[in-house]
């Protein structure tokens, strides 16, 4: 799952129903992986941060969604309200 979440680029984000339907989990363990925040694969972190909730609405309460959404923006992405636009910054997963 954590591998999966590293396949989304700068600049994109994807839902947890996404990295769920691209790794084969359930989507509750992609919203579990989600919250182990600091996750590190080998010596890399995983962009945690890049991934939302369903229409690109953070799930993170308090500090972390506000952090999330700092870091989010760090990245060039826009927010309308509190949503970010999947069309424009949606990740398409590719198979393999």
């Amino acid at each position: 799952m954590l591998a999966t979440v590293r396949r989304i680029p700068k600049g994109k984000v994807a839902t947890y129903g996404e990295v769920a339907a691209a790794s084969g989990h359930a989507v509750r363990r992609a919203r579990w992986s989600g919250h182990s925040a600091q996750a590190v694969i080998g010596n890399k972190p995983v962009p945690w941060h890049r991934v939302l909730g369903a229409g690109g609405k953070i799930r993170l309460p308090g500090e972390a969604g506000m952090e999330q959404r700092m870091m989010l923006r760090s990245e060039g992405i826009g927010f309308r309200g509190d949503r970010v636009d999947l069309a424009r910054y949606g990740h398409t997963f590719r198979a393999g």
